[in-house]
């Protein structure tokens, strides 16, 4: 999932004082991970995203490196939650950003989900500036394993529980485009159609 309050960290200084060389070149190298980390996430029209990922099985040293990476890349491309089926691996796990936590959830089950449905808006990595109105319910707990195995138990509120949800439709192959109003979901899809064309040269 993006992270719509960090989206324009480009444009944060355009009212202020001139970066410094040092700020401009730290500024130059964030975008320059943004575009790598973006590169890597697997982007509407990918088939792998339409699909429902597989249990994990094997807790080792390989799904550690795979988590560790995961971790990694949301955080270059400015995001707040990253599933495994956008960086093509067919496996229940996302990981998301709570503050200042990282989590890696593995096999993961929401077990409660309550609370009144509230409508905002959510953006995706996998679907470049695309935004839309997205209903959820914002209390959750959710429950599943590190990347070690050990049980996790998570009670979330307000964003991180909408995170979580966002990140769990994609494992399932679902989409917000899925989730979001008629009129939304057009309006999106009129953005996406170019890149699907793009895509299919």
């Amino acid at each position: 999932m993006s992270d719509h309050e960090h989206h324009d960290h480009e444009h944060d200084h355009e009212h202020d004082e001139p970066l410094s060389d040092a700020e401009a070149r730290a500024e130059a190298e964030r975008l320059v991970r943004k575009e790598v980390a973006l590169a890597q996430i697997r982007q509407y029209g990918d088939p792998v995203l339409r699909m429902r990922a597989d249990d994990v099985e094997a807790f080792d040293d390989e799904l550690a490196r795979i988590t560790g990476r995961m971790v990694e890349l949301m955080h270059d491309a400015d995001g707040v939650g990253l599933a495994a089926t956008q960086v093509g691996i067919l496996r229940r796990l996302f990981v998301f950003s709570d503050g200042e936590t990282d989590h890696v959830i593995v096999n993961p089950v929401l077990t409660s989900v309550s609370g009144d449905p509230e409508v905002d808006e959510e953006g995706c990595l996998s679907l470049g500036t695309v935004r839309v109105p997205v209903e959820r319910k914002l209390e959750v707990t959710i429950e599943g394993k590190d990347a070690s195995g050990a049980d996790v138990k998570l009670e979330l509120e307000g964003m991180p529980a909408r995170v979580v949800q966002h990140e769990l439709d994609h494992l399932d192959g679902v989409l917000i485009i899925d989730r979001t109003d008629e009129p939304s979901r057009k309006e999106a899809m009129a953005q996406l159609r170019p890149r699907l064309l793009i895509a299919s040269r």
